[in-house]
């Protein structure tokens, strides 16, 4: 992040810009909704300009800038679309102490100014650090479509009754309250006009103030493959909603990103036949954090239901009355299957899949072997990179045909997913030479699509065979 965003307060500051035309248009229509005394230095300056300075709208100076007319700004805006002049105006406004901003130029502004999404009081700034403006418009857009115009009334009442909010508990209690204004209570109020607002956050707020404490919960939550767009809706609110986020090593960083920014984050990760924190330590947290009243998140990658230890740590907060739910997530074996373009079940090849785990708790896991060596079986196999050779053995022992493709799916869904083409045969020193570092997964049975495996943009395929 080179510009960090920030939002700043205009009442009674000065604003000063140079320039008359386009661009000194386009920047002056957003300063105007500011409290900033604002003055233009212009020559010639547009219609629009004159009419705004007539109005008493700002004030307007028919003359080009010179040195102490930026004295005592807080921002200058270099706008007279010309290298040179912008240029000298900007090294008097550095000198006298205000931030500046060349139109057009970003190497060599201090600020820049963002597209707004404007529904005062709330205001939301998207940035692209001038790399995309385009970009930056169409998010504006949508935001724009998405957000009612009646946005802005409820923000307006809302922050004029924030002081009698203050009688609630801190927390939980005021943040149930608030959500419960913006989006049910209020809403439904604005419908009967505006002066119906105060009445209804008077009869919601004695409504709150009479609640008991919402009891602690617990949501076993299934946070995908990785990619945070697989996120279920349902998955994305409870983030919203946690206190305390309790995740796995395999969360990416984009989706703990999501996650309220108030709220506790716990990393609880665990790695095969590596460090980790053991199960009665994240048992123990679920139920400390549970009984403490917080709604606790329990972020688990994949989904939480599959290979995830699920039944043990519902057992320990069952043990103490703590409320629960889950949210199904996508797991990797759907997403790693959509990143070769493949189908884990095909009419006249398998009826049925085996999700199979490559280690438990004693180490490397059996399974039947012999009936997953028969032509044409399909397993999804987690957490086999380093029982490769293990389960190679088992099936060769068995009968397998050691030609049976073999594909192994790094970071599933992600942007550095890889994907590893091999056989049964090549599949031990296949991934030793692949040196595999991110979570993946195996698929026996199943080898990418030929158009999948030839594709350059959705990840990099690797075949050994073909250096051999």
């Amino acid at each position: 992040m080179d510009h960090f965003p920030i939002f700043l307060s205009t009442r009674g500051q000065r604003i000063v810009l140079s320039g008359g035309g386009e661009a000194a248009l386009a920047k002056l229509r957003l300063l105007l909704k500011t409290e900033a005394a604002v003055t233009v230095f212009a020559p010639a300056p547009a219609r629009e300009i004159i009419d705004w300075a007539a109005a008493g709208r700002l004030t307007l100076k028919a003359r080009s800038l010179a040195p102490g007319d930026v004295d005592g700004a807080a921002l200058f805006y270099a706008a007279d679309e010309d290298d040179t002049i912008d240029a000298a105006n900007a090294a008097i406004a550095r000198a006298e102490g205000a931030l500046v901003n060349i139109v057009d130029n970003l190497q060599d502004s201090a600020f820049i100014t963002p597209a707004i999404v404007d529904r005062d009081p709330v205001t939301i700034a998207i940035g692209t650090e001038g790399a995309a403006p385009v970009l930056a418009r169409a998010i504006k857009a949508e935001l724009e479509d998405r957000l009612p115009s009646s946005l802005g009334t409820l923000a307006r009442i809302g922050k004029s009754f924030r002081k009698m909010a203050d009688a609630l508990p801190f927390g939980r209690a005021r943040r149930d309250f608030w959500r419960d204004y913006y989006f049910t209570s209020g809403p439904r109020a604005i419908g009967a006009g505006e002066a119906a607002l105060r009445p209804a956050l008077d009869d919601l707020l004695s409504d709150h103030l009479t609640r008991n404490a919402r009891p602690g919960h617990v949501a076993f939550v299934g946070g995908g493959p990785g990619d945070p767009e697989l996120l279920t809706l349902k998955a994305r609110r409870a983030l919203d909603e946690a206190d305390v986020v309790i995740y796995d090593r395999l969360i990416s960083p984009e989706i703990l990103e999501l996650a309220r920014r108030e709220a506790l984050m716990i990393d609880v990760g665990k790695e095969g036949f590596g460090p980790s924190t053991s199960q009665k330590s994240i048992n123990d947290l679920l139920v400390e954090h549970g009984k403490a009243g917080a709604q606790v998140v329990r972020l688990k990658s994949g989904d939480a239901t599959i290979f995830g230890r699920l039944d043990e740590e519902i057992d320990a907060i069952d043990a103490h009355g703590i409320a629960w739910h889950i949210v199904p997530g996508i797991t990797a074996a759907s997403a790693a299957v959509a990143g070769i373009g493949q189908s884990l079940t095909k009419r006249g090849r398998n009826a049925s899949v085996r999700f199979l785990t490559g280690h438990d708790m004693k180490g490397f896991a059996d399974h039947d072997w012999a009936a997953l060596a028969r032509p044409d079986e399909v397993a999804a196999i987690y957490m086999g990179k380093k029982s490769a050779r293990f389960v190679q053995g088992r099936l060769l022992m068995h009968g397998a045909d050691r030609h049976t493709p073999v594909t192994v799916i790094e970071n599933a869904s992600r942007p550095e997913q890889r994907i590893l083409e091999t056989n049964l045969d090549r599949l031990p020193n296949d991934l030793a030479a692949a040196d595999m570092k991110g979570p993946a997964l195996t698929f026996y049975g199943l080898a990418p699509r030929t158009a999948r495996a030839a594709s350059q943009g959705i990840s990099q395929t690797i075949n050994l065979q073909e250096f051999a």
